[in-house]
């Protein structure tokens, strides 16, 4: 069996986590600088980031929360935002096989981040880790741990620990659509293409003659409805 073959451990996950770990300590000390200039406390901060886990939508959040919206409508549209999690453990599971086991994904699962998915997905694909339920473990809670120190420290910093570099702090607000796109390239083929054209330019055309939440929103749906028509059609 290649040496390839029997990365699924618990450690193989921290392995294969570093990358986004790295990428994930300085965003989530962005959000605790943002979120204690907001006006939240270092343990309101961190609490946050522990139980809702959302990257980029914690940033909107705070920018709800802080706005005076109405608490459902923040609350929809956080959700709506994240409904594409949902997917994200059934297209693992496809990708591993019919044999794979999923007894205790209700735990790891919680840790299926748009770039957790996109690295797990990646790996597998590539025959560089055979999946297994110790592999998950490790690669989601080395990226949750990552996570949550980063918007401790940056919490604990104060929400002035960078006024004094914006061009510092404007780079940290692009790292992590960046860090999943470049997750995403890794994995795209000649196939995939149509489907993220279509997503993308319904994206833009939302977030520029609605708003940004729909346009993300439409994008979602858009790209998910190409990606199964095709299948459909060949069956």
């Amino acid at each position: 069996m290649p040496a390839s073959r029997l990365k699924s451990g618990f450690a193989d996950g921290l392995l294969v986590a570093l990358p986004i770990a790295m990428g994930y300590f300085p965003i989530a000390f962005s959000f605790g600088v943002a979120a204690t200039r907001a006006g939240l406390s270092a343990s309101e901060a961190l609490m946050m980031s522990l139980i809702m886990y959302a990257g980029a939508v914690q940033f909107l959040a705070l920018i709800l929360l802080t706005s005076g919206a109405p608490v459902l409508v923040t609350a929809f549209t956080l959700v709506a935002m994240n409904l594409r999690h949902v997917i994200y453990g059934p297209a693992l599971m496809k990708r591993a096989g019919a044999q794979a086991r999923a007894r205790h994904a209700w735990a790891w699962a919680f840790g299926l981040t748009d770039e957790v998915f996109g690295t797990a997905l990646g790996a597998l694909a590539r025959g560089d880790v055979v999946y297994s339920e110790r592999f998950m473990f490790g690669l989601t809670l080395a990226a949750y741990a990552a996570w949550l120190s980063g918007t401790a420290a940056g919490a604990l910093a104060g929400g002035g620990a960078l006024a004094a570099w914006p061009a510092v702090s404007a780079g940290l607000g692009f790292m992590l659509p960046a860090l999943f796109l470049a997750l995403l390239l890794s994995i795209l083929t000649r196939a995939h293409l149509p489907v993220v054209a279509i997503a993308a330019v319904v994206t833009v055309a939302g977030t520029i003659w609605v708003s940004p939440p729909s346009g993300i929103l439409g994008g979602m749906v858009a790209g998910g409805l190409a990606g199964v028509v095709p299948r459909g059609r060949r069956g």
